[in-house]
């Protein structure tokens, strides 16, 4: 563990707090992810997670919308236009390489399960370190379903690197915890209208 890490565990196992764990379970945490050996030597490793009404299908679709936009605080990140409220036809046709929510990069994908993205756009590495994350679908019967996201990074050397290990847990679990909401809540209506 690093010296970082390890001070700030004496106060709060960094495990335990929300900004690293929000909404999942150890065993979670525990399971591999498809991200697992994107990131070299990951500085963190951040999950957040949420229970779905919805089928995994109607989440996985609801899931492929990043493409198009971020469905968080679309003021921020997506420069104030609303994230699509319906599906947009033809986003559900995955291919490696694709960008997503603009600065990352589709590296792997499988139908109904998961995303795996990679930060990708100009001057991302340098600006935030290395990222991966993925988008786990997993499910729960016929009708219902959790998301569970794994965020492994490598922060940058040097003070911007020291001041993203103390922003970047809590500044994503704010954007993340939005975003997963959101996308649960557009799930749970499709399945809803669907009769599910």
């Amino acid at each position: 563990m690093q010296p970082e890490r390890a001070a700030l565990a004496c106060l709060l196992p960094l495990e335990l707090s929300a900004s690293y764990s929000w909404g999942s379970t150890a065993a979670e945490r525990a399971r591999p992810f498809p991200c697992d050996g994107l990131v070299p030597e990951p500085t963190d490793a951040l999950f957040r997670a949420v229970d779905v009404a919805a089928p995994a299908r109607v989440l996985f679709r609801w899931l492929c919308q990043l493409r198009a936009a971020p469905y968080s605080y679309d003021w921020i990140d997506n420069l104030g236009c609303q994230s699509p409220r319906h599906l947009t036809p033809g986003l559900e046709r995955l291919a490696v390489g694709q960008r997503v929510m603009t600065f990352f990069e589709l590296v792997a994908f499988e139908p109904d399960r998961h995303l795996t993205l990679v930060g990708s756009a100009p001057g991302f590495g340098a600006n935030m370190g290395e990222l991966a994350l993925s988008y786990f679908v997993v499910p729960r019967g016929d009708s219902s379903s959790r998301l569970v996201v794994k965020i492994l990074v490598r922060y940058p050397r040097g003070p911007l690197g020291w001041a993203m290990r103390g922003l970047l847990p809590w500044g994503d679990l704010v954007m993340m915890r939005k975003q997963l909401l959101t996308l649960k809540r557009l799930a749970e209506a499709a399945a809803a209208q669907e009769g599910t």
